[in-house]
């Protein structure tokens, strides 16, 4: 093996695709997009709610469960890339392993589908009727708020 910097040259024209790619994005959104500065938008942004009324106020559960979901399916995942890397070179003659290992990841596909079902039965990412609810009680806050500082102005 012989070591020669210019093999590595790909990979440096991909990173400079990538940022070039990145700031013209970036640069163009600047040039032409929207310069409205309505309250809406000037408002912070965090969690999903907006920041009316206290700080000691409760979230739902619910965003911590779909975040942790997420995670949770996420990285069961990632699992399914070094299988698929590998799946070929097991599935070999040489190895034999075809069988075990597609049943194996099958399994765990199925426990996967097993616990999305449990989560959607036990209601932990439905935003029905209560959510609804939410929303509007905090959007009436919100237009209060907005209210009381125009007038207070």
């Amino acid at each position: 093996m012989h070591f020669r910097l210019f093999d590595y040259l790909p990979i440096l024209l991909m990173f400079i695709v990538a940022a070039g790619f990145a700031v013209s994005q970036v640069l163009v959104s600047a040039l032409i997009g929207q310069r409205k500065r309505t309250p809406t938008k000037l408002m912070p942004y965090e969690c999903g709610k907006d920041p009316v009324g206290s700080a000691r106020d409760r979230f739902s559960v619910k965003f911590y469960l779909v975040a942790m979901i997420f995670i949770l399916f996420d990285i069961e995942v990632i699992f399914l890339v070094p299988w698929a890397v590998v799946f070929k070179l097991l599935s070999s003659p040489t190895y034999g392993l075809r069988n075990i290992v597609y049943g194996e990841m099958m399994l765990f596909v199925g426990l996967l589908a097993i616990g999305l079902i449990y989560v959607i039965k036990k209601g932990a990412v439905d935003w029905s009727e209560s959510a609804r609810r939410e929303a509007i009680a905090e959007a009436r806050q919100f237009a209060q708020a907005q209210e009381e500082q125009q007038h207070a102005a």
